[in-house]
């Protein structure tokens, strides 16, 4: 499993399209424990390549603060389930949260 989180300044960011980078997590899905993060720039932010992008780098989990909806459809066309209502903290803690179960996310930070 690879869980994508759009971050700025370390955290996560919440509005998807406007992150600096994007850290890339991979998870040992048996033992639910991260094995490697490394943070990659993302391309320029036009509407439908971050979902191809993401799905290139062999993301299977969005985990964001905010995401159109148009977006996160073409995301799950893209084989990616998509979390919205993330918190804004850095990656690893959020990543660790996702994997026990307690991420608790809230309201969609977006608004389109």
């Amino acid at each position: 499993m690879k869980i994508a989180i759009p971050v700025v300044d370390g955290q996560l960011c919440l509005h998807f399209g406007h992150c600096a980078h994007f850290a890339l997590v991979d998870v040992d899905e048996a033992a639910r424990k991260i094995t490697a993060t490394k943070l990659v720039d993302p391309p320029a932010h036009e509407p439908g390549v971050l979902p191809k992008w993401l799905h290139e780098q062999g993301a299977t989990v969005i985990l964001a603060g905010g995401m159109g909806t148009r977006a996160q459809d073409l995301f799950k066309q893209n084989g990616i389930a998509v979390v919205v209502g993330c918190p804004s903290i850095a990656p690893e803690p959020l990543v660790a949260a996702y994997l026990s179960g307690s991420l608790v996310s809230g309201d969609n930070a977006c608004d389109h």
